[in-house]
Parts: structure tokens; sequence; C-alpha cells
């Protein structure tokens, strides 16, 4: 006999993990946010999400603390942030739709 123990676990239910974060260089799903931002906070909900149910790598990358090369994305960035970068190329800014993520991964890296 199967017991709700033995049923999958969709991406978005409270038990599924996304893979852990990876370096940015590796990750295929970028979320480029800051610490005290709620829109952050909800974007990176939807990034752990889709990475949950593709298995995409990803990685956060904290827009105020300054690079190797001293630059701070926050001067780049504005007030766009939250933003997600599927393969190298912006998928979003503030509400991060998982949908279009979801499409761009599916397309494969360009």
């Amino acid at each position: 006999m199967s017991g709700p123990q033995d049923q999958p676990t969709p991406a978005d239910a409270p038990g599924a993990t996304a893979p852990a974060p990876v370096p940015a260089a590796d990750a295929r799903l970028v979320l480029y946010g800051r610490a005290g931002c709620h829109l952050c906070d909800d974007a990176r909900a939807v990034v752990r999400r889709v990475s949950a149910a593709t298995g995409a790598p990803w990685a956060e990358v904290d827009v105020d603390v300054p690079l190797p090369d001293g630059r701070v994305l926050a001067d780049e960035l504005g007030e766009l942030v939250p933003v997600v970068d599927v393969d190298g190329v912006r998928r979003g800014y503030w509400r991060v739709d998982e949908a279009r993520l979801l499409r761009a991964l599916a397309a494969g890296p360009r």
C-alpha cells in the first residue's frame, strides 16, 4: 500500500528543494538582488522553484558587494533589482515571471 510519502513532490511544494547555489559563472539562472529587498525575496522563491523543477543550477549575486574588479553592480542595475538572467540573457526584473524563466531554460543556452 502506498502512502503520501510515496508521491512525487512538486517543485513548488514545501518539501521540494532546488539545487544548492553555485558560483555565478557556473549557473544558468542568476539572481541579482540585495539584502532587505522584499521583491528580491519573491524573486529568490521563483528562481528556487524553477531550479527545483528543471535541475538548472542557480546563483545569487549581491549587487551591493563590489566585484573583484571593483565594479558595484548596483551602479549598473540601479533600481531594477531584483534582476534574473538565464544563460547570460536578462529575462526579468522587479516581478520575475516563472513561466518566462521556464521557457528560456527550455529553449537552451544561446
